[in-house]
């Protein structure tokens, strides 16, 4: 038996036996974090960051106890939110006073606390890749302020052949464009340039070492090699454009699945990550780093159609992106359950093949693996915070805190 496989029956035991500490058990899915496996990713995050600190991506953790946790770690420094209501949260909340917002954002009801609190003014940068950003922005002021602190979402793709390879996210490439709309910024009443973001999804957010894809990933890695050495080159480009233009506080990039290639960018300042601290599915297969999942959920079987299946309750925790089969959730442990082709994971019941499930009875619990990492906080109000076969805290979601972002 493989070490994975002792590994993963060796969690099935002690995540049960955690559970069986608690005065009643908790309604499905229970979500867990494995704390020895949280604290480690951390560790590993700042090694491969390289003296770099590392922005905590919110989106990728959701639960305000794991962003605290993860903060607390030295090399951590500041968050990366998804909203900019979410950073009025946390700001408030009092968990960081450095949150940059990743995404352009229209919400007026939230720029308009912001723009009306000089205190979450100075702690929250805003992102944009267009004038009309900051058009919103100023249509929400209802007096003079503080100024408003402003990020560029500069694209970093990989372009070859006439193609563009990575996210769809900011028309902002050419030196020139980036130039032009920073100069608007800081020319602009009631605004001030801080910051860049260039996010390289197609390197940090692609797999490319999986086992019986060989071919496929040997072509992902080579595609992720000339994304690095373009960007590096167009990083150096527009540094020394913009520092024509005004100096910059920091300069974000990077994500879980590229941490050690990105800090070798001299342009770079910090690295955002946050799904390497959970290691969710989509992030087992990287020649980058050793996966070391910290995050799971639980569901009790409810049903034995033969004895060679078991049925859970729910299991339809299907993850955002592309449809495919690697945005279904894993069941994990024990290890050798899949799920069925016809049926998958169901919104109300998921059947299980595979030799495990002759032995499990109505009411086991089966953990699972859902293929992204803050998602899962999606679906529950608590999480389960194990440390060895035992349940240390229970700390709430955004869910459990009754936000929605």
């Amino acid at each position: 038996m493989s070490d994975q496989l002792v590994d993963r029956n060796r969690l099935w035991s002690r995540l049960d036996a955690a559970l069986a500490t608690l005065p009643e058990s908790p309604a499905t899915p229970i979500a867990v974090v494995d704390l020895d496996a949280f604290d480690a990713n951390a560790d590993d995050l700042v090694r491969r960051a390289g003296g770099k600190p590392v922005r905590v991506a919110s989106k990728s953790l959701r639960v305000p106890g794991l962003i605290e946790r993860a903060l607390a770690h030295d090399g951590f420094a500041g968050v990366l939110a998804y909203t900019v209501a979410e950073a009025l949260w946390l700001h408030d909340a009092g968990i960081s006073d450095d949150i940059v917002v990743a995404y352009p954002s229209v919400d007026t009801v939230a720029l308009r606390r912001l723009t009306s609190s000089p205190a979450a003014a100075a702690a929250i940068t805003l992102m944009i890749d267009d004038p009309a950003h900051l058009d919103v922005v100023d249509e929400t002021r209802r007096a003079p302020g503080a100024s408003v602190r402003i990020a560029l979402d500069i694209d970093a793709g990989l372009r070859v052949g006439g193609q563009h390879i990575g996210p769809k996210r900011s028309p902002l490439f050419d030196t020139g464009d980036i130039v032009a709309l920073a100069r608007k910024v800081v020319e602009r009443d009631g605004f001030r340039l801080v910051g860049v973001m260039t996010y390289e999804g197609q390197v940090a957010g692609v797999q490319d070492d999986v086992p019986d894809q060989r071919t496929k990933s040997l072509l992902v890695r080579r595609l992720k090699q000339a994304s690095m050495a373009q960007l590096e080159v167009r990083r150096r480009e527009i540094a020394d454009a913009l520092a024509d233009v005004t100096e910059l506080e920091f300069w974000n990039g990077g994500g879980s699945g590229s941490v050690q290639a990105t800090a070798a960018d001299g342009a770079v300042t910090e690295i955002a990550a946050g799904s390497g601290l959970l290691v969710p599915g989509i992030f087992d297969h990287y020649a980058s780093f050793e996966p070391r999942p910290a995050a799971y959920f639980g569901l009790r079987v409810t049903r034995k159609p033969s004895p060679a299946l078991a049925t859970v309750h729910g299991g339809g925790l299907i993850a955002s992106g592309a449809t495919g089969e690697d945005r279904s959730p894993v069941p994990w442990a024990p290890p050798g359950l899949h799920l069925t082709g016809l049926e998958g994971a169901g919104e109300v019941q998921t059947p299980l093949t595979g030799h495990p499930a002759a032995l499990l009875d109505i009411g086991d619990l089966v953990w699972f693996r859902h293929a992204k990492s803050g998602e899962l906080f999606e679906h529950v109000r608590d999480v389960h915070l194990v440390r060895g076969e035992e349940v240390v805290d229970v700390v709430p979601s955004y869910r459990g805190c009754d936000l929605a972002f």
